[in-house]
């Protein structure tokens, strides 16, 4: 149990350099003009990741969860994945990544890296859902998984909505509000 407590703490200890890059980040956005939309779920999502990480060493331990090697393994190289996965999304974005809905107007999309497939919109989704799913089994605790994955599902479906509104109004040319006498 103890390895899976340190397991847990280095994820928590990923999510706080994510916040840090973040925090950078968002001052590049700022400094060129950027909006931020969606912050009504942003209070969701960090609580709903929060308590991924408080609820997966409690469910193992209060639910006296076995550790099950042909369970483990796997999921561990799936967290592994996931993490690299993440951080080729952050990496491949660089300043316009964020863990906020944070948009630049008139930057292109990205379309290199793990964002060069059209039918993989959102990478760094994909990594948070693989994520919210292995971490919890590398230890059997089931419970946590399933409803992290519910609860994710719901909150990505309002994320990625609100995203992609935010992309496609950046990259649309704005409209002057007034027109030259002809």
């Amino acid at each position: 149990m103890i390895w899976y407590g340190l397991l847990v703490a280095g994820v928590a200890a990923e999510r706080v350099a994510e916040l840090v890059v973040a925090r950078r980040n968002e001052r590049w956005s700022t400094a060129r003009g950027a909006t931020e939309t969606g912050q009504g779920h942003y209070p969701a999502m960090v609580a709903l990741h929060t308590g991924l990480l408080a609820a997966c060493p409690a469910e193992v331990w209060l639910g006296d969860r076995p550790f099950v090697p042909a369970l483990a393994w796997p999921m561990l190289a799936v967290l592994a994945c996931a993490q690299a996965l993440r951080w080729w999304c952050i990496h491949t974005l660089g300043p316009r990544w964020n863990t906020r809905v944070i948009v630049v107007p008139g930057l292109p999309l990205v379309t290199r890296g793990p964002y060069r497939w059209r039918w993989l919109r959102h990478p760094n989704y994909v990594a948070v859902v693989a994520e919210g799913l292995a971490l919890p089994l590398v230890h059997t605790a089931w419970i946590t998984a399933t409803v992290f994955t519910v609860l994710n599902a719901a909150l990505l479906t309002v994320r990625i909505r609100c995203e992609n509104r935010a992309l496609a109004a950046a990259a649309t040319p704005t409209t002057p509000t007034t027109t030259a006498p002809a």
